[in-house]
């Protein structure tokens, strides 16, 4: 199934206009002066998130490529944002400086981006084990750290599967992510956990009782397909409150034992696109709506794609 692709392309332009000199005696070719531009103390977001709408960004990684190349490509087909792993690579807070953090602003202002959100997932089991959360939670709080450094206030991350009854993983996820709220709170960022590995009414009675204002969700409508056969419109009413960050992606879920699913094109799977985006419309989100593409043999089709798709269904809302 091809997706729909919209050929409307979206620019702005500002002129600066001065009012035209005497005339002179003689005609004369002059050349102009024009200033150089420097991003360097320009905060984009301040101007890209002044719209009242939703954004699409795109997930760098998705590419496959260099991320530098990856960020030129995102903007080339018309994202407003990225988001980047920091959780190992190029971005990693052990290979980051200042002058690195400054050459990336530099970058992703260049192209006329924000970092949407950094992902801070650590992989393995996320929080469940005790023994491995000391150094864990220590790394995402260097994670958070970097990230507010990159002028981004959202960190993202799986946090393992949320028990639905109480019990000793439980309270180990409990603690290591009541840490982690609370440090994004207090430096004016949010944590926010990913969904998908349970439903989101188990997830929201969990971050509820957190207790901690830093902790937020990154909604995944795909991972709640897939993983878990969950409805993404009524994960967006149970979880409203928590979301700041969004991944646009799709996915099929096949009730076989043990369960299994594919990810697959935006449009082409089963989340309602129609529906899903009314309910974040109706909660007054106006976030990003961050393409991931795990899959496929063509990435930057398949993201050049879901942008036409995310800007048709966006004009429509």
């Amino acid at each position: 199934m091809r997706l729909p692709f919209c050929k409307n392309v979206c620019a702005f332009a500002v002129f600066f206009w001065k009012a035209p000199a005497p005339p002179m005696p003689r005609t004369r070719m002059r050349k102009r002066l024009i200033p150089k531009v420097s991003f360097d103390n320009i905060r984009t977001d301040r101007i890209l998130l002044m719209e009242d709408q939703m954004k699409i960004g795109v997930m760098l990684e998705s590419f496959k490529i260099g991320l530098k190349e990856a960020a030129a490509r995102a903007a080339a087909l018309g994202a407003q944002g990225v988001q980047a792993y920091s959780s190992y690579g190029e971005l990693a807070p052990e290979n980051m400086d200042g002058a690195k953090e400054r050459e990336w602003l530099k970058i992703i202002k260049g192209h006329g981006l924000v970092f949407s959100a950094i992902c801070g997932d650590l992989g393995g089991h996320g929080f469940e084990d005790a023994g491995e959360n000391v150094a864990k939670v220590e790394k995402s709080k260097r994670i958070i750290d970097l990230a507010k450094r990159l002028e981004c206030d959202v960190v993202t991350t799986h946090i393992g599967v949320v028990p639905a009854e109480e019990n000793a993983t439980k309270e180990t996820m409990r603690k290591a992510c009541r840490e982690l709220a609370l440090y994004a709170d207090s430096i004016g960022s949010s944590f926010a956990v990913e969904t998908g590995p349970e439903t989101a009414e188990v997830l929201r009675v969990f971050l509820e009782s957190l207790g901690a204002g830093g902790v937020r969700v990154n909604f995944d409508p795909a991972n709640l397909v897939m993983c878990v056969n969950d409805d993404p419109v009524k994960g967006v009413a149970a979880l409203g409150k928590f979301i700041v960050h969004t991944h646009a992606k799709d996915g099929v879920h096949f009730p076989t034992d043990p369960i299994t699913w594919e990810e697959v094109p935006l449009g082409c799977g089963g989340v309602n696109w129609d529906a899903y985006l009314g309910a974040l419309k109706k909660i007054g989100y106006e976030g990003f709506l961050t393409i991931e593409r795990e899959v496929g043999d063509s990435p930057e089709e398949d993201i050049r794609l879901a942008v036409g798709f995310l800007k048709e269904k966006l004009a429509a809302l």
